[in-house]
């Protein structure tokens, strides 16, 4: 496997595929998954010309499953570790829910001329946890059901999630498709639990407001009214309205998932940005 070695001594697994002198696009993952959840697009990137880069978080996927450094900036520092490694420049980062919170503390630290654009897909920032000064949040009761199910039988919850409200089958009408549950599945049951567990606090209590303030490139949010997972009224627009240079794209309908249910319509608007 292709690993490289952080400092504190963790492998982490990553994906380099295309010309090495095509334009990078770098992607990063959600909670419990690995690169894997970029199937679809780094095809598609590929396929119009790009070079696309994923890794895997520590303790996800194929990458090791040490006890320690879950938390949003350990993640940074890896995925600085993973684009130093491939003396990657002007990168497009893309990430997904966790990894939109991994994109934007990265990419607010980023030593200059490593980012070019970046993108959030169904992004935690700028703060999921409900707080007296974050009043609209998610009480840190739903967290706990997260913590708890993973701890107790995870993967039981790791069907639960993607059969009912990460894609939206829960949804009157919906059509869930047993293959995208099963492979949500795998890739949940190929980490480790211990960094699941611990991830839950990374994503839902980590305050990006001031990341968000300082990063100086374009950045695209893009948030579905209809997230059953990261509520829209508390991520997307605030995300956006922080950001210097920032657009902001509604969906309507769509799941948390919808770079996965609705990949044409998100590719194509992901295109256009980068292109732009």
């Amino acid at each position: 496997m292709t690993t490289i070695t952080t400092t504190d001594g963790t492998a982490i697994f990553y994906k380099d595929w295309g010309p090495k002198d095509a334009p990078v696009i770098a992607f990063h993952h959600g909670w419990p998954l690995s690169s894997d959840d970029w199937d679809n697009q780094m095809m598609f990137f590929l396929g119009h010309g790009f070079r696309v880069v994923a890794h895997d978080r520590r303790g996800h996927g194929r990458s090791a499953q040490v006890s320690d450094g879950h938390d949003m900036d350990h993640y940074a520092a890896d995925s600085a570790a993973v684009a130093d490694a491939l003396d990657l420049h002007d990168a497009v980062h893309i990430g997904h829910s966790t990894g939109g919170g991994e994109v934007v503390r990265y990419v607010a630290r980023a030593a200059p001329g490593r980012v070019s654009k970046a993108a959030i897909i169904s992004a935690v920032p700028p703060l999921m946890l409900k707080t007296e000064a974050n009043p609209e949040g998610t009480p840190m009761e739903v967290f706990d059901g997260f913590r708890n199910g993973t701890a107790a039988i995870r993967a039981q919850l790791y069907v639960d999630i993607p059969a009912g409200p990460f894609f939206g089958y829960n949804r009157p009408g919906a059509t869930p498709s047993q293959g995208v549950i099963d492979n949500w599945w795998r890739q949940g049951m190929m980490g480790s639990i211990k960094a699941h567990y611990d991830g839950v606090k990374a994503f839902s209590e980590t305050d990006f407001t001031e990341d968000l303030k300082s990063i100086d490139v374009p950045v695209l949010v893009m948030h579905s009214t209809d997230d059953q997972i990261v509520p829209y009224a508390d991520a997307g627009p605030k995300a956006a309205a922080l950001l210097k240079h920032g657009t902001f794209k509604s969906y309507d309908g769509m799941p948390h998932g919808m770079h996965t249910t609705h990949a044409d319509i998100i590719n194509a608007d992901l295109l256009a940005f980068i292109r732009g």
